[in-house]
């Protein structure tokens, strides 16, 4: 960090900022001010005049606290990083934290200031990548509306081509909506798991230095699974681009079918949860023809929703059978389950259950499934019960017909 960066420290206790402050004296290579309010109104008001980079809310602020002014500063439109401090090391104020919107949780007393400056330079760069993700979607919705106003003009001086021209209208509100919906659903489902790595890696450091294994081993796992998230995500936004651009081709070669599912079961189970289980078995031939990475891709996405809504301790079972003319592929949870009046959106994009809001997804995996099943000419059913689980059956055909010396 080359410029100064501008901090407002909110916090009642003046003795906990003059540490704070001693705190920044100990970085001799990056430069910065702060500034110092006691109340929670009067920080309320300077984070609206914008005048800092970065703002340190402590958790105890009088009759309130901390949490209650980020929460509040986010609805008046703050765009800069909120750091909350506080002196509990609890995990349950952590979770808090972040959920509130807090790009980072910090323990008074047991930071130095190389970590200070980490958790700002982190907190600063995470804030910028929010902004220019929101500028993105400005940009987008700006360039979609001038096309849909164009088309709205056409669409009243032709008259003869009107239905051709509304349904272009429709399809470019509905590309607006999508982009929209993908933007927002990737400003938020990004935001949770940096947080997380963020304020796990200052906690592993802590915990390392005390030489407390197990809370260190804790904040490395949830690193692990705030990672495997964001490839998800990535994983999920990628397949679909090539898919509605149509980059992906069908290539039918011969492979060894419980080879590959084995592969792909032993993937899933090293990022799994260590009590959840993968239960794979294969019967029938094992060599076949067939798209081995659409396969593979299908197998991947079915096998991530059932861990992702399956509690520990109940295995994931997963099959696949060979018949001389088609191929059944078949996973299967005991999670929670579908509703029935969720089902029949299931393979619709970015739909999400209703008692799935809690759990971490982007509402693309199974879309993309089907699309792939489509692509090589199968079906894919299901059946699933609340509280129950849910099993998801894909046939496909055996291509013997093509098959490769």
């Amino acid at each position: 960090m080359s410029k100064q960066i501008k901090i407002l420290m909110i916090d009642d206790d003046e003795e906990d900022f003059m540490i704070t402050r001693d705190l920044f004296a100990e970085i001799k290579y990056s430069a910065f001010s702060i500034d110092w309010v006691s109340s929670s109104e009067e920080g309320l008001g300077r984070i609206g005049q914008k005048e800092h980079d970065v703002y340190l809310v402590d958790y105890s602020l009088g009759a309130t606290i901390g949490l209650d002014l980020i929460r509040e500063a986010i609805r008046n439109g703050c765009e800069q990083p909120l750091i909350l401090l506080t002196g509990q090391n609890e995990i349950e104020i952590d979770e808090q934290a972040l959920l509130s919107g807090a790009a980072d949780y910090l323990i008074k007393g047991a930071i130095s200031g190389h970590d200070l400056e980490r958790s700002i330079r982190y907190s600063i760069e995470q804030a910028k990548n929010v902004r220019e993700i929101k500028a993105l979607n400005t940009g987008l919705e700006k360039r979609v509306k001038d096309r849909t106003l164009i088309l709205e003009e056409a669409l009243k001086e032709l008259g003869n081509s009107r239905e051709e021209l509304s349904l272009a209208l429709e399809k470019e509100k509905e590309l607006n909506e999508l982009k929209s919906r993908f933007v927002a659903m990737a400003s938020h489902e990004f935001r949770t798991p940096l947080a997380t790595i963020l304020s796990s890696l200052s906690l592993v450091s802590k915990y390392g230095e005390q030489g407390e294994k197990e809370k260190q081993n804790k904040h490395i796992n949830r690193i692990k699974s705030a990672i495997v998230h964001l490839t998800d995500i990535l994983n999920d936004v990628l397949s679909l681009t090539k898919l509605e651009e149509g980059k992906v081709h069908i290539s039918h070669e011969k492979f060894n079918l419980f080879e590959v599912a084995t592969e792909v079961v032993q993937e899933m189970q090293a990022i799994a949860n260590p009590e959840q289980q993968i239960k794979y078995t294969h019967s029938g031939e094992e060599m076949v023809v067939l798209d081995k990475n659409i396969l593979k891709h299908i197998l991947f996405n079915l096998i991530s929703n059932a861990l992702k809504f399956s509690p520990d301790r109940k295995p994931v079972d997963v099959s696949t059978e060979v018949f001389h003319t088609h191929i059944v592929l078949m996973v299967k949870d005991r999670g929670i389950g579908i509703s029935e009046e969720d089902q029949q959106h299931l393979f619709e994009r970015f739909f999400r259950g209703h008692n799935a809001t809690n759990i971490q997804g982007t509402g693309l995996g199974l879309n993309i499934v089907a699309k792939y099943v489509e692509m090589i000419g199968g079906t894919i059913d299901f059946h699933s019960r609340l509280e129950e689980g849910t099993t998801f059956t894909v046939k496909v055909n055996n291509s013997r017909e093509t098959e490769l010396n």
